[in-house]
């Protein structure tokens, strides 16, 4: 029972409760990304990961519903489709490309943005239950996470040649919908390539000589042992 429904009403006008009602623990969620993007300079798709929490039968239905995610919010739903997909990333480009800051409200989400050369980076919530700040920390992280393993060439061409990497980094950083880590360097570390055990053999024109010459003695000191 709610301690709330325990104490006369003249109590709750005048002393209203200080502890966390039935409203506000709704609002209380992991599952607080929709959506990772990064588009290009004319609003097109580089990379896109659409989240929703596990075990969903439908939109808006199960863990979603029950933990109050809200509208917006990842598994409730209006962005399962590519169709859908596309039409809300056109929005996102059409909303942030006229700047004004870097959090824009799109209803029911809202979205941050982080620029990069000819890239936009972008984290979506749920406007209604959305905590800004954890966002801003996510996005922050991933796009850092991001320059890390590209050597601080963050342009669509390098991004296109290390999809692989961004993609690992983009789970690292949120997964179903909860934040993982804000830890760029860790993000970075966790899927750097591991480096090969053998020093790499540089192939110039030196090195061919010097290899010709070596056969070249070896083979004379076999005839001259027959």
């Amino acid at each position: 029972m709610r301690l709330d429904a325990l104490l006369p009403a003249v109590l709750l006008d005048r002393y209203p409760p200080t502890w966390p009602t039935t409203t506000t623990m709704a609002n209380l969620s992991l599952y607080t990304v929709t959506a990772l993007l990064i588009l290009d300079t004319d609003g097109h798709r580089v990379l896109a990961k659409y989240f929703a929490p596990p075990h969903l039968a439908a939109p808006g239905t199960g863990i979603a519903a029950e933990l109050g995610v809200g509208p917006g919010g990842p598994g409730m739903g209006g962005l399962a489709t590519l169709k859908e997909q596309r039409a809300f990333e056109k929005s996102v480009w059409e909303k942030t490309r006229r700047g004004g800051g870097e959090i824009h409200p799109l209803p029911p989400h809202l979205i941050l943005s982080k620029s990069s050369t000819d890239l936009s980076f972008h984290v979506v919530g749920p406007l209604s239950t959305s905590n800004e700040l954890m966002l801003q920390q996510a996005l922050v992280a991933f796009h850092d996470a991001v320059s890390l393993l590209l050597r601080g060439q963050i342009e669509k061409r390098n991004v296109l040649e290390g999809l692989d990497l961004v993609l690992l980094a983009a789970d690292e950083t949120v997964d179903d919908g909860i934040i993982l880590e804000t830890d760029a360097a860790a993000i970075a570390a966790r899927v750097t390539r591991p480096r090969p055990d053998t020093t790499d053999i540089v192939i110039n024109e030196q090195t061919l000589l010097n290899a010709y010459s070596t056969l070249k003695d070896r083979v004379a000191q076999r005839i001259g042992q027959l």
